[in-house]
């Protein structure tokens, strides 16, 4: 037997107002359609569901059973509303993203823990990657955003770049190096220790060979290379070794104490940090409210990054 779950709904309406008319008002129905409405489920049933003559109104045991069934389908049926307003607005829902992974690392991953404590029923799923693949991930409908850099050359087609910060490299060290007692380094000096190298298709290896070619004659040595960014801070904190990193990579890693920047002139690379999407009109609320807030978590730290770049990297 099928029953019409409209009719139970209304039915747990009535049982709880406890009148015909005061469940009719509460569902916003005249008192003759839901009076047939009730009707025609009893006919259906083939039992009463109030008790004949009874002021006021009484459901039978049925009626009291059914009530309950079409009281539970009113509550699923309000949360599947407010489900798709929230999908809607962006406050519920998944967002697929990839990056590069030391900003990943470093900021990416602290934003997306700020944004889901103000929108906890938004779901993420974060992989790593550099611009080739973020760019086969989002035409494929694979992802849903990248952060990943970009030069100043333009965007790949299809795709839309927002930029949310300027390159800037510094090289990094483990605090206490021998080259922090020296207050006016050169290219040169950096050439006496010996480096790590990023993950392979990261620009910062192409700012690294930058880096090499400006010290002429001399290479680089090479000790370590492909790890994360974790594994790149612990492995030099145990040794001497040299590495290139984005500004703001040290800068959310700072209250670490566990590398310094060296105040030392590098070639700077001409691009951009910021977030690719399709072009065209969002399809996802909830990933497009997350690329908002990304946009914004950077503008408030723009200022912050600036001071600090100019008082730590440039303070000769």
């Amino acid at each position: 037997m099928k029953l019409s779950e409209a009719h139970l709904i209304q039915l747990s309406a009535v049982v709880d107002a406890g009148s015909l008319s005061k469940g009719a008002a509460a569902l916003g129905l005249s008192q003759p359609a839901l009076s047939r409405s009730l009707a025609q489920l009893e006919a259906r049933v083939g039992k009463p569901l109030f008790l004949r003559d009874r002021r006021p109104l009484q459901a039978t045991p049925l009626g009291i059973q059914l009530a309950a069934h079409g009281r539970r389908i009113l509550v699923e049926s309000r949360r599947a509303a407010e489900a798709v307003e929230s999908l809607l607005r962006g406050t519920r829902g998944l967002v697929r993203v990839m990056g590069v992974p030391f900003f990943m690392d470093a900021m990416i991953s602290r934003i997306i823990a700020a944004f889901q404590n103000q929108h906890p029923d938004v779901d993420f799923q974060q992989s790593y990657g550099n611009l080739i693949e973020v760019g086969n991930g989002l035409r494929a409908d694979q992802l849903d955003l990248g952060i990943v850099p970009l030069g100043l050359s333009g965007q790949p087609e299809g795709l839309a770049f927002t930029p949310i910060l300027s390159a800037r490299n510094v090289v990094c060290s483990r605090l206490g190096h021998p080259l922090q007692a020296n207050r006016r380094l050169t290219t040169a000096d950096l050439g006496r220790y010996p480096w790590v190298a990023p993950l392979p298709g990261s620009p910062l290896l192409a700012d690294l060979f930058a880096i090499r070619s400006s010290l002429g004659a001399v290479d680089l040595d090479i000790r370590y290379s492909g790890g994360s960014l974790m594994s790149v801070v612990n492995y030099m904190t145990e040794t001497d070794a040299l590495a290139v990193l984005p500004f703001s990579v040290w800068f959310a890693e700072r209250k670490q104490n566990r590398i310094a920047v060296l105040p030392v002139d590098i070639p700077q690379p001409q691009r951009n940090l910021g977030i690719l999407q399709l072009a065209g009109p969002a399809k996802n609320p909830a990933a497009q409210a997350f690329s908002d807030f990304v946009v914004q978590s950077f503008a408030d730290m723009q200022a912050l990054i600036l001071r600090h770049e100019n008082a730590v990297v440039w303070r000769r």
